[in-house]
């Protein structure tokens, strides 16, 4: 065969995200959010921090911005490893998560979420980082959430 068709899925597959896992996705940044705005400017490299089972049905989402602009000393991120950009499929440029902000949206009803829009994922030690930075913004209240959900 001179094709390989082994990344080609038929369209009904629905390939959902797992923890660690790193997607293209509009994300809305808590600043547009506050400004009135509702639509992501445009399609970002996010990670995918928790993915969790709804009380009431359906898969919540917990995804937080990867961004290249160095944040200023009033955020808080962590910084991505070069290693860690080569595994999850990103440039080998300066990147950070952010994890004083973050989208949720609910899987199954999401207007945002695109099944084919994986790129990768961070290995399970970096994650555990990421994690651990947004469990201690959240726990002191500096967590600041945007509904993509409708």
């Amino acid at each position: 065969m001179s094709r390989c068709l082994s990344n080609t899925l038929p369209s009904w597959i629905v390939i959902r995200p797992i923890a660690a896992d790193v997607w293209r996705y509009p994300y809305l940044w808590y600043r547009q959010h506050s400004g009135g705005e509702t639509e992501g400017r445009k399609k970002r490299p996010v990670a995918f921090v928790a993915v969790l089972p709804g009380k009431t049905g359906g898969t919540n989402l917990f995804i937080l911005a990867i961004t290249s602009t160095q944040p200023g000393r009033d955020r808080i991120a962590v910084a991505i490893p070069e290693i860690e950009c080569r595994r999850a499929g990103l440039d080998p440029i300066p990147l950070w998560v952010i994890v004083d902000e973050y989208n949720h949206d609910i899987l199954e009803s999401s207007a945002y979420f695109e099944s084919g829009a994986r790129i990768g994922a961070f290995s399970p030690s970096f994650h555990k980082k990421v994690m651990a930075a947004f469990i201690a913004v959240v726990r002191k209240g500096q967590s600041k959430a945007i509904p993509r959900a409708d």
